[in-house]
């Protein structure tokens, strides 16, 4: 069995060994090999290299738009020591099992590749159908997470779909959530088609249906998962600050909670945008609102009350749903941002030696992990972490790039790149497999 355990900052223990008393004759032989050596360091120095450098090429220019060659199975990395995250604090099976972390591992190949394509699942939006889009390289789908010390099945839509008949499950969030409810509709589809029974006006919010499992698949567009007016359109242009409400939750997916036997629910970026914030109905503050002569708060702060008041309404409900609270996704923009020219052409997975998580990152996961261990401490039995942070900041290979857009112009000026969302099929669908097994567990 596998079994969900607390992280260490460093997983590389120090080992006893016990000390034996050795003959005269062992201590001369053991000296006469220690002379030898350093001998041969002084003369040989040249034959072999005492340390290794890691080479790692850098990224192409902006607008470069590489025509690759469909890769070849890539090599797998080597392991290497744990990212410096602050530890989590997993689910334990109540079982004795043998003792696992599952977002502790590592991306190794994967020849079999995804369960899916983009030509068998129908599901894909635009922006992520990454190889209808003309993505020369499809060496990053030949990658599978695989956590240090157990093994992680591949997820199997028949189980899934027989545990969750006669149930209801909810994705809460921005973007990322519907890149990731995409990822499961198009894993599920290899048994059973769903059907699209509702959608709001923009498709943020829509409604599946599993007909011959009785199994209802929901994602809800909750972008801050609190009350919030936003003046932005589906390009992310903004025509007026965001006024957030930080003493309010989003009626969208709180009104529907109680339907729900199952739900993950996330935020984090969209704290990062310019805002106003409001408490108690009175203006208290803003983020990143230069020139309007309010007290500049912080998206420190209102992420952590918005937090607060989701795992408070969960925590003291009535109706007690199997929650997973997803960590946040880092991007991989390199020199630039979404809107300033940057980039992500990387066509491989990092070694852990090669990134650190962001400041920034680290900032939003450091206060998801303090409010959830809070409330998973005071018994809230029925939450689970599902930290996919580290996991998926080993990706920068994985997301669209120019790709967003249907075959873009090499070289052309204006072409915006996605490197936070996930390519279909691609390294998102790392994160069911994790999630099936922490059903089952």
């Amino acid at each position: 069995m596998v079994k969900e355990t607390k992280s260490d900052l460093n997983p590389l223990f120090a080992q006893k060994h016990s000390h034996h008393h050795v003959h005269v004759f062992l201590k001369l032989a053991v000296s006469c090999l220690l002379v030898g050596l350093a001998i041969r360091l002084l003369f040989f120095t040249d034959s072999f290299s005492l340390s290794s450098a890691v080479h790692n090429p850098p990224p192409l220019a902006a607008n470069a738009i590489v025509q690759l060659p469909i890769l070849s199975f890539p090599s797998p990395p080597p392991p290497s020591p744990s990212l410096h995250f602050p530890p989590n604090q997993t689910q334990t099976s109540p079982r004795d099992a043998e003792k696992c972390d599952l977002f502790v591992g590592d991306w190794v190949p994967d020849p079999n590749g995804p369960m899916y394509t983009n030509e068998s699942c129908r599901v894909i939006e635009d922006h992520q159908n990454c190889m209808r889009n003309g993505r020369p390289d499809s060496g990053y789908l030949y990658w599978r997470w695989n956590p240090r010390g157990c093994q992680l099945p591949k997820f199997s839509p028949k189980k899934f779909l027989d545990m969750m008949r006669d149930k209801s499950w909810a994705f809460i969030g921005d973007s990322i959530s519907r890149n990731h409810v995409q990822s499961l509709l198009c894993i599920l589809s290899q048994v059973e088609a769903a059907d699209e029974v509702y959608h709001d006006e923009e498709y943020r919010s829509k409604i599946w249906k599993f007909p011959s499992h009785n199994f209802t698949l929901s994602v809800i567009w909750a972008p801050f998962l609190i009350k919030a007016d936003i003046f932005e359109d589906m390009n992310g242009v903004s025509s007026s600050e965001i006024q957030l409400y930080l003493d309010t939750l989003d009626d969208k997916w709180t009104n529907q909670y109680k339907n729900f036997d199952y739900v993950v629910i996330a935020g984090g970026k969209w704290f990062l945008k310019t805002a106003i914030y409001h408490e108690n109905n009175t203006l208290t503050g803003c983020h990143n609102c230069h020139g309007k002569n309010l007290t500049e708060v912080g998206f420190e702060h209102a992420y952590r009350k918005a937090l607060q008041q989701v795992f408070d309404f969960m925590t003291h409900s009535e109706h007690k749903a199997v929650v997973f609270f997803r960590t946040t996704t880092p991007d991989h923009f390199e020199n630039g941002e979404w809107f300033s020219g940057g980039y992500c052409n990387r066509t491989v997975p990092f070694k852990e030696d090669q990134v650190e998580v962001s400041y920034v990152d680290s900032i939003i996961r450091g206060i998801e992990l303090e409010e959830f261990h809070k409330t998973k401490n005071s018994s809230a039995n029925n939450l689970k972490l599902l930290d996919t942070t580290g996991l998926s900041l080993l990706r920068p290979d994985g997301h669209p790039g120019p790709y967003r857009q249907f075959h873009p112009k090499p070289n052309a000026k204006k072409v915006q790149n996605d490197c936070l969302h996930w390519c279909l099929p691609g390294p998102i669908d790392s994160w069911n497999d994790i999630v099936l097994q922490m059903l089952t567990m």
